[in-house]
C-alpha cells in the first residue's frame, strides 16, 4: 500500500525538521497567550513535591521525589543523595531520572536517568558510603539486584542482536563481579520477551519471570546465587507473577481461571489456591508478617484486604476518596504503600498489620469524586470517573486509554485542576483492552477486538454530550490511537480532541523503532492480521468529513512510539481540510521530559481545551 507521507519516519529529512518549525509556530500563535496567563497556575500544581517511589533499607527508607524544578532521591528526612539539577550542570542537557533501587543493607543505591526524557539512558551505581560511582552503563540496564560482593542486571537490547545471536529487541540477565560479567539467564529466548527478578524478602531465592507480551508468564525459582539451578515452577498463558517464597512455598499472583486474580501457594509441582478469584480484580499482593496484604480493584479503585497465609480474611480497608494504592517496597516485616488520587498527589503509608500514614500532599479546595456508567454498544456497563469543583459549566475534559493490561486508577492530573476550578469536569474512563476487571476485560479490548475499545469510549461520549456537556476527549500513547480511531470514526461525538505521543499506522508500528513487540497486543500486519488493523487504522481511515478542533502532540526524542506516527496523521488530516494543529517538543521522549518542559506541555493541552470548549 502506498505511504505519501513515508518521507516523515527520517526525522533527520529537512522536511520533517522545517515543518516541525513552522507547526510549533502555528499552534503557539493558536495557544500562546492563554498557554502563558495558565502556566503559573498549571506549574504551581504541577511543582508540588510528589513521591514517586521508595525504597526499604536497614539504614532507612531511601525515597524519589518530583520537587519544583527538580527530581532528587534522598533519605526519607533527611540528606538527598542524587539531585537532577546537578545532573544537568555535570551533562550540560535536560535530565530526567527514571528510577533508583538499592541494596536491603544501604550501602548501594542504583539510579537511572535520560537525557532529553528518552526511554534509553544511564545506569550509574552509587557507593553509599564513600560517595563514589562504582558503575555507569550506557544504555541503561534494568533489574539490578544485589549479592553480598556481586549483583545482576538485565540488558534490554533494542537493535542488532543479543551475544547469542538472536534478534532484538530482546532482554538478556547478566552477573557481574568486578570487572567480569556472563550471561545467567535468557539464552535462546526470542526476540519479544521481557525478564525480570526479584528477591524473596529472605534474600535467599532469585524469583525470575519471564512474559511474552502482555499475555503469558514463566516463574523460575532458585538459591540467589545460583542461577544454573533456577527452575521452572509455574507457567500460564495469562499475567502471573511471584510474590514471596516463604519456607520453600512460592506464592504468586495468577490470572488463571476468569482472569480476576488468585493468590496461589506452589510447592514441589503442587498447586494450591489460597485466596480465590472474587467479583473485582485482585491487582497485587505482599506477605507482611505472617499476614498477605492484598490490593483489589472495585471499579477502578483499590480496597486494602488482609489475609491470613491459610487464605482466611482477617480485615479489609477502604478510602474515603476512590484511589490508586500500590506497593512500593516489602522487607518481610513492613511494606511501603503509595496512595493518589485527582486531588491527592500522593501519601505514603506503612505496613506493618497496621495502616499508619507517614506523609503527604493535598490539594485545597471543594472537590467532589463522582462515578456513573455508559452502555457500549455491545451492552456492556463502562465504569467511569468525573471529578467536578464547586463551579459547574458543562465542559469535560476525557482521558481515555483502553490496552496492555493496564488499568486507569485515580491519579493526579496537575493541569486538571485549574480547568475544574473554572468549572470544568475532568473524565477518566475504564475501557476494555485494560485490567480494571480482569484478564477477560483486557482480551475483549486486545487484537480482533480493539474496536470495542472504541465503542466503550464513544459510548462515554455521547452520553456526556446527551447531558449537555461539550466534549474535549484526550489521550497518550496507546490512548493516541484510541483517540484518533475515534476522531475518523465518530467526529461528531467530540468538540475537540487531543492525540499525545500516538501509535497510528497499524500496518508499519512493528516496523518503528521497538514497535514489534507490541504485535501479542495488537496483532502482525505481515499476516492475517492486517485484515482487522487495516479496517480501524486511523492513518488508513481518515475521510472528509467535518472534524472538531484537533491538536496532535509528540516528542523528537521519543524513542518508544516513533514521532512519525504523530506527523503523518498531521499530514493525513491536513490534507483533508481538518482544523489540525501539531506541537513537537524538541525536549521531549515518550517518559517525559524536565519538570518545566513537562508541565509547559500540560498547560498547552489545558489551553487548548479550554481555548476549542469556550
Amino acid at each position: 500500500m502506498e505511504d505519501p507521507y513515508i518521507w516523515a519516519e527520517d526525522l533527520n529529512d529537512e522536511r520533517v525538521l522545517e515543518l516541525v518549525n513552522e507547526e510549533n509556530k502555528r499552534f503557539m500563535e493558536f495557544v500562546g497567550e492563554l498557554s502563558e496567563q495558565l502556566f503559573p497556575e498549571v506549574w504551581e500544581y504541577y511543582s508540588i513535591p510528589t513521591l514517586v517511589s521508595a525504597k526499604l533499607t536497614e539504614k532507612g527508607v531511601i525515597a524519589m521525589y518530583r520537587e519544583r524544578d527538580r527530581q532528587i532521591i534522598r533519605w526519607l528526612g533527611g540528606e538527598i543523595i542524587v539531585d537532577s539539577k546537578e545532573l544537568e550542570k555535570e551533562l550540560n542537557d535536560e535530565v530526567l531520572l527514571q528510577g533508583f533501587t538499592s541494596d536491603g543493607k544501604g550501602r548501594f543505591l542504583v539510579y537511572s536517568f535520560s537525557i532529553g526524557g528518552a526511554d534509553e539512558g544511564i545506569t550509574r551505581i552509587l557507593d553509599l558510603e564513600t560517595g563514589e560511582i562504582t558503575e555507569e552503563f550506557k544504555p541503561s540496564v534494568w533489574n539490578v539486584t544485589f549479592l553480598d560482593d556481586s549483583y545482576y542486571f538485565s540488558r534490554f537490547y533494542r537493535s542488532g542482536e543479543t551475544p547469542d545471536g538472536v534478534k532484538t529487541p530482546a532482554m538478556r540477565l547478566f552477573w557481574k563481579d568486578g570487572e567480569s560479567e556472563r550471561l545467567v539467564f535468557g539464552k535462546g529466548l526470542r526476540s519479544g520477551y521481557f525478564l525480570s527478578l526479584r528477591k524473596s524478602t529472605d534474600g535467599k531465592t532469585a524469583m525470575v519471570t519471564v512474559t511474552f507480551g502482555w499475555n503469558s508468564a514463566e516463574i523460575y525459582v532458585g538459591p540467589i546465587d545460583e542461577p544454573e539451578e533456577w527452575k521452572k515452577v509455574y507457567s500460564a498463558d495469562v499475567p502471573a507473577e511471584p510474590v514471596d517464597v516463604i519456607n520453600g512455598k512460592l506464592y504468586a499472583l495468577t490470572r488463571e481461571g476468569k482472569g480476576l486474580g488468585k493468590l496461589i501457594a506452589v510447592r514441589d509441582g503442587d498447586v494450591d489456591e489460597v485466596i480465590p478469584e472474587g467479583e473485582f480484580p485482585l491487582e497485587w499482593a505482599l506477605i507482611v508478617g505472617n499476614k498477605i496484604l492484598a490490593g483489589r480493584l472495585v471499579h477502578a479503585s483499590h480496597r486494602l484486604e488482609v489475609y491470613s497465609l491459610s487464605g482466611e480474611k482477617l480485615d479489609e480497608i477502604t478510602f474515603s476518596t476512590p484511589g490508586s494504592v500500590y506497593p512500593l517496597d516489602v522487607d518481610g516485616k513492613r511494606a511501603l504503600l503509595r496512595y493518589e488520587s485527582f486531588t491527592v498527589p500522593y501519601r505514603l503509608y506503612e505496613f506493618d498489620g497496621e495502616l499508619k500514614l507517614i506523609e503527604g500532599q493535598e490539594i485545597e479546595g471543594s472537590f467532589r469524586v463522582g462515578e456513573a456508567f455508559a452502555l457500549s454498544k455491545d451492552g456492556t456497563r463502562i465504569h467511569y470517573f468525573l471529578v467536578k469543583g464547586s463551579k459547574e459549566e458543562k465542559k469535560a475534559w476525557v482521558f481515555g486509554y483502553g490496552g496492555f493490561n493496564i488499568a486507569l486508577t485515580p491519579r493526579f492530573f496537575p493541569q486538571a485542576i485549574p480547568f475544574i476550578k473554572r468549572g470544568g469536569s475532568f473524565v477518566m474512563a475504564n475501557l476494555r483492552g485494560g485490567s480494571e476487571y480482569g484478564e477477560e476485560w483486557h482480551r475483549a479490548g486486545m487484537r480482533e477486538n480493539k474496536q470495542n475499545v472504541f465503542n466503550d469510549f464513544i459510548a462515554v461520549l455521547e452520553k456526556l454530550k446527551k447531558e449537555g456537556y461539550r466534549v474535549a476527549a484526550w489521550g497518550r500513547s496507546n490512548g493516541g490511537l484510541l483517540i484518533s480511531a475515534v476522531l475518523v470514526q465518530r467526529p461528531d461525538v467530540m468538540d475537540s480532541a487531543l492525540i499525545g505521543y500516538p501509535v497510528i499506522d497499524m500496518l508499519r508500528f512493528h516496523k518503528l523503532y521497538i514497535g514489534s513487540i507490541w504485535i501479542p497486543e495488537y496483532g502482525n500486519p505481515e499476516g492475517e492480521d492486517r485484515e482487522f488493523l487495516l479496517r480501524y487504522s486511523p492513518y488508513h481511515n481518515v475521510k472528509r468529513q467535518k472534524y472538531p478542533p484537533t491538536l496532535i502532540y509528540t516528542g523528537l526524542h521519543d524513542d518508544r512510539v516513533h514521532p512519525a506516527h504523530a506527523i503523518k496523521f498531521f499530514l493525513r488530516l491536513k490534507e483533508f481540510g481538518a482544523p489540525v494543529y501539531l506541537r513537537v517538543e524538541t525536549k521531549s521522549g515518550h517518559m517525559g521530559a524536565s519538570p518545566e518542559t513537562r508541565a509547559k506541555e500540560l498547560t498547552d493541552l489545558l489551553a487548548f481545551v479550554i481555548k476549542t470548549l469556550s
